[in-house]
């Protein structure tokens, strides 16, 4: 019987297949993945502790924050910066990139960390799913140096690698680093993720599509045609309609089983809703690495050039064969 890998050892097996491999993006790892240790504990304290709730206060993007996004953002942020290895980092719930300096306040890290700390943090307080989004670059300009905004500003297919860990009835890291995607559930008797879902592989086509149909009047034209081709008796249709309002949740939920995951612009968000640099770029990476598809409107969400931090752009991914079918629709 074959030795069931911790998180750990696996990143140490595998560094070689990492990109620039020097053992400091291993450390990165490992931090992003005691933080989310941290932040799974708290999670599991709402309704026990004062942390659901709002905050009080709005993000950069002028959203509502709940608490816990506080808390997540602050856990994250702290677990990054302590290991001197990523020169800056974005956060949906930051205005700005922070810049971090090292021990000895020069700029040494090699690589920035975009995230999204608490997706879906609404649904805590009815107890339902919610995630973190992570994606890593290499930085651009020279090593100790300050890091710039250029630095962020990467197409997604230059990311070295992404993932996201999601707090349901069991919390599991996912992840890649260019050599395919990989699943690691939380023993929380002992505090260590193990390997339980290698090599994972969306399925070529599925029966599920997620939506927020609550927005369908505001969708492009081509949308719409696609939901209704959706609902329609015909072949293996109509689909399952699944939607929990958390993208790491139902994108986590649609690479296990098949499907696709619409969020489109709408005539109340021209330029879409989710963001780029850290919801859509590191999600279409884990896609790609698992053999789906990921695009924005008629393009690769990969080959996207940002133009800010917290850039929103459409977004649509899963499956393939969806996804080409859903092309189809777009382009007419």
């Amino acid at each position: 019987m074959s030795k069931i890998k911790t998180l750990g050892e696996f990143i140490i097996e595998n560094q070689s297949s990492f990109p620039y491999s020097t053992g400091e993006l291993s450390k990165l790892l490992n931090s992003l993945r005691l933080a989310a240790k941290m932040v799974n504990h708290e999670v599991n304290k709402a309704g026990l502790v004062d942390i659901i709730g709002g905050a009080g206060d709005v993000n950069a993007q002028g959203e509502d924050q709940q608490k816990l996004d506080v808390f997540a953002n602050d856990k994250f942020i702290q677990a990054i910066t302590n290991r001197d290895i990523a020169c800056g980092i974005v956060s949906e719930e930051v205005d700005d990139f922070i810049a971090i300096s090292g021990s000895n306040e020069s700029n040494n890290g090699k690589y920035v960390v975009l995230m999204d700390p608490l997706d879906g943090s609404s649904n805590i307080d009815v107890n339902a799913s919610v995630g973190t989004i992570f994606s890593v670059f290499r930085r651009i300009t020279p090593v100790g140096t300050p890091v710039e905004l250029k630095d962020f500003l990467q197409p997604g297919k230059d990311q070295i690698a992404a993932g996201y860990v999601i707090y349901g009835t069991s919390t599991m890291l996912v992840y890649s680093t260019g050599d395919g995607v990989n699943g690691f559930t939380l023993n929380p008797a002992i505090g260590s993720f193990y390997l339980s879902h290698p090599d994972i592989k969306i399925p070529k086509t599925g029966n599920i599509y997620s939506v927020n149909e609550g927005n369908y009047t505001h969708f492009p034209q081509g949308v719409k045609k696609y939901i209704k081709y959706c609902q329609q008796e015909e072949d293996e249709r109509p689909y399952t309609s699944r939607y929990i309002g958390s993208l790491v949740s139902d994108f986590h939920r649609n690479m296990l089983k098949g499907g696709i995951y619409l969020y489109p612009n709408s005539t109340k968000n021209k330029e879409g809703k989710l963001r780029l640099l850290y919801e859509a770029n590191p999600m279409a990476y884990i896609t790609e690495q698992a053999g789906g598809k990921a695009i924005s409107s008629n393009q690769r969400i990969l080959d996207i050039v940002p133009s800010n931090i917290h850039q929103r752009i459409p977004f649509y991914c899963g499956s393939t064969e969806m996804i080409e079918k859903l092309e189809s629709f777009l382009k007419n």
